[in-house]
């Protein structure tokens, strides 16, 4: 791991880590998938870029760090599970260790409050009229895109 590499819940701090802006990508980390999302250099709309199935960690590493290189991503916006009273969980200490390890690809990392994403990406499909199969394939990298999109909202206001 990279010893100097950010890793930081504070948007000011996430944000100052990238004074010219670039792309961003959106981590939906779960056990056995990560959904992967991307926005546009000027940080104003996410869109889901596709799931990855997780196999051993330095070969997620890898395909994520390649990903991220194609597409001159500057700083990866990683979900943060946590509790509904705002207190972390099991799955909030994953997320955290995820955070350090991937952290090699010497990316400043913003950590977000992901709570709601999977259940709003979920609904949004419904709305779409699509199909069970098409949502259990899609609605990791749906999530990241809305971790992603709410980070990215944050981080230009004001």
């Amino acid at each position: 791991m990279a010893d100097d590499a950010l890793i930081t819940l504070d948007k000011a701090v996430f944000r100052a880590a990238l004074p010219a802006g670039g792309r961003l990508m959106g981590l939906d980390v779960g056990t056995q998938t990560i959904g992967l999302a991307l926005c546009d250099a000027g940080w104003s709309i996410a869109s889901p870029a596709h799931t990855h199935k997780r196999t051993k960690f330095t070969r997620d590493k890898a395909a994520l760090g390649e990903f991220a290189a194609a597409q001159s991503v500057k700083g990866l916006v990683i979900g943060l599970p946590l509790n509904m009273d705002g207190s972390e969980s099991p799955r909030s200490q994953a997320s955290r260790a995820f955070a350090r390890n991937i952290a090699a690809l010497s990316l400043p990392v913003l950590l977000w409050d992901e709570r709601w994403s999977t259940a709003a990406a979920e609904r949004a499909m419904i709305a779409q009229d699509m199909s069970r199969a098409k949502r259990a394939e899609r609605i990791d990298a749906h999530a990241a895109a809305l971790i992603l999109q709410g980070a990215i909202d944050a981080l230009t206001m004001g």
